[in-house]
């Protein structure tokens, strides 16, 4: 079977990218290499990819630099590996992907307290975690033990501390509507934290389909892996994955449960239309 012109080209892209052996490429440069326009480059590779090549290579110098740290390479080592410039530009590159710094990530993540709690909330019992930048979990529980397991295989060297407290955090965030919105340490690729940051921008009532989420990041044909994106949301509700449905109109798959995902659905819609009604009333007044 013939290969789509834009597969093979695509994939020509990606073997000179992840080639080890020859420098960096600027999208100029890649695209004089591939005999194209760096328009026409950019715009097949990020629909075909789900990322630009810029944010693909990213991704390639962060693993590396990953690899390195975690093998006890110093960070200025571990910079050049990623072909970064400067230390300052590797400690900003993890932090937005990794969410830890690279001494932290040469430690295993070692040295971050995640102070957690079960809490019961009008949505379920929850587990929350809270890494002092920021929430860094929240799930629904089902089964305790599991839940704690899970904690610990998202952060396996930090130091996790039960903390009470947070029951009265998990059960304020849990509302239709949180002013103003916590802030998140999470972490994940960079097509993930694209989708997330995608995700936060949907308002609360408002539902978005896969496919337009995914047109939103200039990835159209990648629902696919929107999808999955959004089922790795590490902080339910916080970041809306609620929010997405089928393109038909069917509220789709919910790992916290449809019931659950059509409940959040309403209670942000009533709040909104609430909203509206007491708008509407005071300018009545007038």
């Amino acid at each position: 079977m013939n290969r789509h012109p834009h597969h093979c080209l695509v994939q020509s892209a990606i073997e000179r990218l992840v080639d080890e052996s020859e420098p960096a490429l600027t999208l100029d440069e890649l695209a004089a290499e591939l005999e194209l326009s760096p328009f026409h480059l950019q715009r097949v590779f990020t629909a075909w990819a789900g990322v630009s090549p810029k944010r693909f290579q990213q991704f390639l110098g962060k693993e590396r630099a990953l690899a390195s740290l975690r093998a006890g390479r110093a960070v200025l080592e571990a910079t050049f590996d990623a072909g970064l410039s400067s230390p300052g530009r590797l400690h900003d590159l993890l932090i937005q992907t990794e969410a830890a710094s690279p001494g932290e990530v040469s430690s295993g993540g070692g040295g971050l307290e995640i102070r957690f709690c079960l809490a019961t909330t009008p949505l379920g019992p929850v587990l929350i975690g809270h890494s002092g930048r920021g929430v860094c979990h929240l799930r629904f529980v089902a089964d305790e033990p599991e839940a704690l397991e899970e904690l610990r295989a998202a952060w396996p060297q930090a130091r996790l501390e039960r903390d009470a407290s947070l029951a009265e955090l998990a059960g304020r965030l849990l509302t239709p509507e949180v002013v103003p919105r916590p802030r998140l340490h999470v972490r994940g690729t960079n097509f993930q934290l694209k989708v997330w940051e995608a995700l936060l921008r949907v308002p609360p009532g408002m539902l978005v389909s896969y496919g337009v989420l995914a047109d939103a990041l200039g990835a159209p044909g990648a629902a696919r892996a929107v999808g999955a994106a959004v089922g790795a949301n590490p902080v339910a509700v916080l970041i809306p994955c609620h929010r997405v449905i089928q393109a038909s109109g069917a509220l789709g798959g919910y790992r916290w449960g449809l019931d659950r995902k059509a409940a959040l659905i309403a209670s942000e819609w009533a709040a909104g239309t609430q909203e509206k009604a007491r708008h509407a009333a005071g300018l009545a007044r007038f």
